[in-house]
């Protein structure tokens, strides 16, 4: 094995430090590869009371010779997903509230990362002619990327289900209080 694929490996093992709460489910998919030589990608679910509230896909991807655009080697590439209250869509202060989600979900787990960058955009969709039967859905989309400075990843992990918590309006739990899961 490389130093390349060794360094890899120890960093995606560290993902499994990450905390979140029960009602986040995470999967393994397929990820893109024609971004960096080493990639993982994840995708999650946040299900309370039989119902999804958020979802989204976390992207770790690993250059060995680094990228001039990530300033670093590790590049976290996120995308979050969530309804939200119709009367969300229309406050402007609404999206700097949103990506104060992330910061801070960022600071509070410790993540060591730089070059952060991102958008939010809320949506409304309405429903016409055979159509006009639906309810009106209003989302939150988050997409948002930044460079990891260190290989280990369960901050960045911690982070993201954090911000899916928060845009699904659960608060987020205490730190040191790790939620069982039921039957446990």
């Amino acid at each position: 094995m490389t130093e390349a694929e060794d360094f890899w490996t120890s960093a995606v093992k560290s993902l499994h430090g990450a905390t979140k709460r029960a009602e986040i489910t995470l999967q393994e998919v397929a990820a893109p590869n024609r971004l960096a030589p080493f990639a993982l990608a994840l995708t999650a679910e946040l299900n309370f009371a039989e119902q999804e509230l958020a979802g989204g896909k976390f992207v770790l991807l690993y250059d060995p010779d680094g990228q001039l655009a990530w300033g670093g080697e590790l590049r976290v590439v996120t995308f979050m997903n969530a309804a939200i209250e119709p009367d969300v869509v229309t406050d402007q202060m609404f999206d700097e509230v949103a990506w104060s989600w992330l910061t801070e979900s960022l600071a509070i787990s410790s993540a060591e990362y730089t070059n952060l960058s991102g958008t939010i955009t809320r949506t409304v969709s309405r429903s016409f002619a055979e159509l006009s039967d639906r309810v009106q859905e209003t989302n939150l989309e988050v997409r948002a990327s930044w460079t990891a400075q260190s290989a280990h990843l369960a901050p960045q992990l911690t982070a993201w289900c954090s911000l899916l918590e928060q845009a699904a309006g659960l608060e987020p739990l205490p730190e040191g209080v790790t939620q069982l899961k039921r039957g446990q």
